[in-house]
């Protein structure tokens, strides 16, 4: 009666957590209830491996590592971008699992390869007390295992016939399994699908997040309309309710000043419009915080420039070494005179004469204030030779990123009759990017702007 009464308590408590995890997690309940009839109980033998794939923002490792941590199963959470090399991936499964800290050098446990790991991981799980339950490895962005030794994966997808324990792998990636089929000998996993959200089910999981102040039917309509202009380019859950949050208050700013009823569609639209088409070019990046964000845009519409100094410092730092003096060299060449290149990176530069320098006054404003003229390649490639520190040569890898600078619209083409023989370009930042862009590298391109010597 009494094991009658514990099983009838523990599915009440499932059945309960299985409640509130569908309404963490809406539109996932097939998922869900899957993954909980595969654990089973803690004592019960499971799949030796789960393969859970599915696009970023789907709720993969949100729902396993829910699961996992509410029923306090023995786990283990890797995540491979971390581990370059398999003896890091080996060491860090098996001091997870026995608690040990990075900080505790003296007790980190060693591991150089998959005999010395299933020998090891044996005996950490009989120190620990758990080899007679059921251990849960779970190896996040998995398709990084690939690159890694041709063993490791087939290993890890039969270790729990290699180390006689009640063992389950969890592979979770963001591409297929078919792309990690490389040879025969691999025990197939169980494969688990975490499909892309629908338009509803977007629209239902971030209703759950609408304004109390105002009605349902207001917020969902918004949320159709932030969805018609996104969904093109963008799918990701978090990303779109990033961008849902950031713009409602725009969005609702008409029927606050009752310039516009909450049954204005039209009126409603022709507001949000032009701040969610600025908003499409930022997709993704996260450059400024949402206040950031507002602020730049209310410095806008008064008027004045607005403060770019947390975008521009932002946007550099993904931009390779060379990229960065790629960029420099073709600001200079779009803002300085041609005839100035001899001076300013000559090893002896022209000299000035006083007449040049009581002109200058005048030709400082036409270069900025006119924009940023064309400039041929050879002539921004020269400039680059001069400014880069060290020799570099003109290998394939320096041209692909000049052209990673133009797809990022960092640079762009200038239509000409011979674009063929010689391409030009032309810079598109301003000088507050080029300015964050130069200290990364510790160079003064004030020094080197006619328009500021």
């Amino acid at each position: 009666m009494t094991d009658i009464q514990a099983a009838s308590e523990n599915m009440a408590e499932v059945d309960n957590f299985k409640e509130d995890l569908n309404k963490t997690f809406p539109c996932r309940q097939s998922q869900i209830n899957l993954l909980l009839s595969l654990f089973g109980q803690r004592h019960q033998y499971t799949y030796s491996s789960l393969f859970i794939y599915g696009h970023t923002g789907t709720g993969k490792t949100a729902v396993t590592t829910n699961i996992l941590n509410h029923f306090k199963l023995p786990h283990v959470l890797v995540n491979c971008v971390e581990c370059y090399s398999s003896r890091f991936l080996y060491e860090m499964i098996l001091n997870s699992l026995h608690g040990n800290s990075v900080t505790e050098s003296s007790d980190l446990v060693k591991c150089d390869n998959m005999n010395d790991f299933v020998r090891m991981f044996k005996q950490v799980s009989q120190e620990k007390g758990i080899n007679q339950e059921t251990i849960y490895i779970v190896l996040d962005k998995a398709e990084r295992l690939r690159e890694m030794e041709m063993n490791i994966l087939p290993a890890f997808l039969r270790l729990q016939e290699l180390t006689q324990q009640n063992v389950c792998v969890i592979l979770l990636s963001e591409i297929v399994w078919e792309k990690f089929r490389t040879g025969s000998g691999y025990c197939e996993p169980f494969v688990l699908h975490f499909s892309d959200y629908t338009n509803d089910q977007l629209i239902e999981i971030m209703m759950l997040d609408h304004p109390t102040e105002y009605d349902e039917n207001f917020y969902r309509m918004y949320l159709n309309l932030v969805l018609s202009v996104f969904q093109m380019v963008c799918r990701n859950l978090k990303e779109l309710h990033h961008l849902a949050k950031l713009n409602f208050q725009r969005y609702a700013e008409p029927v606050k000043t009752g310039e516009a009823t909450a049954e204005d569609t039209r009126k409603l639209w022709k507001n949000i419009e032009p701040h969610l088409k600025k908003a499409l070019q930022t997709v993704y990046l996260r450059e400024v915080s949402s206040s950031q964000w507002e602020k730049m845009q209310q410095s806008i519409e008064a008027g004045q420039p607005p403060a770019l100094q947390g975008l521009s410092s932002r946007s550099h730092v993904e931009l390779p070494y060379y990229s960065k003096f790629l960029l420099i060299a073709a600001y200079l060449a779009s803002y300085n005179p041609a005839k100035t290149d001899k001076r300013f990176f000559a090893k002896h530069g022209g000299k000035t004469s006083r007449q040049s320098k009581l002109l200058k006054k005048h030709e400082r404003a036409s270069n900025h204030m006119l924009g940023p003229k064309p400039f041929a390649l050879d002539r921004m490639m020269a400039i680059f030779y001069a400014v880069v520190e060290g020799r570099v040569a003109p290998t394939a890898n320096i041209f692909m990123q000049i052209s990673s600078l133009v797809s990022l619209n960092l640079l762009g083409h200038v239509a000409s009759d011979d674009q063929i023989d010689s391409p030009k370009y032309k810079c598109l930042v301003s000088l507050d990017f080029i300015k964050s862009v130069s200290r990364t590298v510790n160079f003064e391109v004030m020094r080197y702007l006619f328009d500021f010597v």
